[in-house]
């Protein structure tokens, strides 16, 4: 029986006879009350097969650092957006994150034949044929691909805002309401990074932008 990386593989190659270019699209940083979320979409080289390939949530740091690599140089084509907190505020998170999605899709380099969408939803006025996929990013390949390139995006970026901020922990826990992140929520109020629209934000005194 294949591996965890075969089984992703062979799902998507079953769909190669029809649609020889196929993109996988996911996001990252949906739950965190802080920061900008992000997507990515992903045409892969099916005849190159990279080992290790899994969902995000399943790899470690280090998996996911040594993979991001190895996507961005074997992959056909990706692209990476980033919708900014205040974006998410203005819209809510999954108009957020199906603009994000559209974007993404529209701007690879190489246009696919098919679009595999964790989740689902689709984003509206696609010109490409796209299929909803819950879980997608532990069924095919490609949509795990672009968990990954997402997540290590987002991590870093929230890292960064870790330098400016370094009171709320951003380089632990990426903004996700961990109880460290509450306790210094509560304690600083919210900084201009903030999601102001969600709950545990809403509640606090905010931060001048």
């Amino acid at each position: 029986m294949p591996n965890k990386t075969g089984l992703l593989y062979e799902r998507e190659l079953a769909l190669s006879d029809q649609y020889q270019l196929i993109a996988g699209v996911d996001e990252a940083g949906r739950g965190p009350i802080a920061g900008p979320v992000v997507i990515a979409a992903v045409i892969l080289n099916l005849s190159s097969p990279i080992e290790g390939i899994n969902d995000s949530k399943q790899l470690s740091h280090k998996q996911r650092e040594v993979l991001f690599p190895l996507i961005v140089e074997t992959a056909l084509a990706f692209s990476i957006i980033e919708i900014s907190h205040l974006r998410i505020d203005e819209i809510n998170i999954l108009q957020a994150v199906l603009e994000g999605m559209k974007q993404a899709i529209e701007t690879l380099s190489v246009t696919p034949q098919l679009c595999l969408i964790d989740g689902n939803k689709l984003p509206t006025g696609l010109k490409i044929e796209a299929r909803p996929i819950i879980k997608g990013d532990s069924t095919y390949a490609s949509i795990a691909a672009a968990s990954i390139l997402a997540k290590v995006t987002r991590d870093r970026i929230m890292t960064e805002h870790d330098a400016t901020f370094p009171m709320y922990g951003f380089a632990q826990h990426k903004g996700y309401p961990t109880e460290q992140h509450l306790s210094a929520l509560h304690e600083y109020g919210a900084c201009p990074i903030h999601r102001l629209t969600y709950a545990p934000v809403r509640q606090l005194k905010i931060w001048q932008r």
